[in-house]
């Protein structure tokens, strides 16, 4: 049975528990049918995409034979790393409807779902066209970039560097809008797709070599007033480090030379904490 607007309302206002078997029975049911997005990962880890699917299908503009081979593939999946369950759900989405004028409802109707595992699909359904040019899914990513759900926002640049690691490189001016953005959140997405060694992905050798590619991409944001990018852009640096200090202790020493902004200084100081353990 569903809960009462304000019920969901007070659950919505929760905060996340530590454990998984932690989490209140109401607010699984609640995950599993679709009108709560998790919270944290914990909350995330416990969602049953079989029932969830099973919950939210009638919402959604899939024909019988459609919803019935995605409900396989979904089950099939039941035991296959969260990352993966994703990614191929989101390409199951792409694969059963594309060419169909049902394709861009249902990826409307996922976009705007209150659950954040549908939202997820929406991603990975783009990152799985491969008709998409870089340019096109840094458009489409950006409101799941925007997205008020933490794992939303990280789903975001793991959809576009999934399969566009190589754009990455070659046209990384393309970011450079969006590290201009007025939303800190688009700022912390566009440090955040290009990091060498990215978390839950696949790491982009040749930033990892050659970071200086990034140069004009990171200066950008390096007197960012807001934790969230300066963190991104410090965990960038950071990940260089490991693989070209030199790149890494020049350009923090020539930041800290030509801006006086405490913002910078935090960012230097996050960025070199390996190579001070090293040390």
């Amino acid at each position: 049975m569903s809960q009462s607007v304000t019920d969901l309302e007070k659950l919505r206002a929760r905060k996340g528990a530590v454990r998984r078997s932690e989490v209140p029975a109401n607010v699984v049911a609640g995950l599993n049918r679709g009108e709560l997005e998790s919270v944290n990962l914990v909350e995330f880890l416990v969602i049953d995409h079989v029932k969830l699917f099973k919950a939210v299908r009638p919402g959604l503009s899939l024909d019988d034979a459609v919803a019935k081979k995605l409900s396989r593939i979904i089950k099939d999946l039941a035991t296959a790393g969260v990352m993966q369950r994703l990614t191929a759900t989101g390409a199951a989405f792409h694969e059963a409807l594309v060419g169909s004028d049902a394709r861009e409802v249902v990826y409307q109707q996922l976009t705007e779902h209150p659950s954040d595992v549908l939202r997820s699909w929406a991603a990975y359904m783009d990152a799985a066209d491969e008709t998409l040019t870089f340019a096109k899914r840094l458009k489409q990513a950006r409101k799941f970039a925007l997205d008020s759900n933490m794992g939303v926002r990280e789903i975001a640049w793991m959809s576009v560097r999934l399969p566009a690691a190589e754009s990455i490189v070659s046209d990384i001016e393309r970011l450079y809008p969006l590290a201009n953005h007025k939303n800190h959140l688009a700022r912390r997405f566009a440090i955040e797709v290009s990091r060498p060694c990215g978390v839950w992905c696949k790491h982009i050798t040749e930033l990892k070599q050659r970071p200086e590619i990034a140069e004009d991409l990171l200066t950008l944001c390096r007197e960012d007033d807001t934790k969230y990018v300066q963190d991104s852009v410090a965990n960038w640096l950071n990940d260089a480090s490991k693989t070209r200090p030199d790149f890494v202790q020049e350009l923090c020493e020539r930041w800290l030379a030509e801006s006086e902004s405490p913002h910078t200084r935090r960012i230097t100081h996050r960025a070199l904490r390996t190579l001070r353990k090293k040390a």
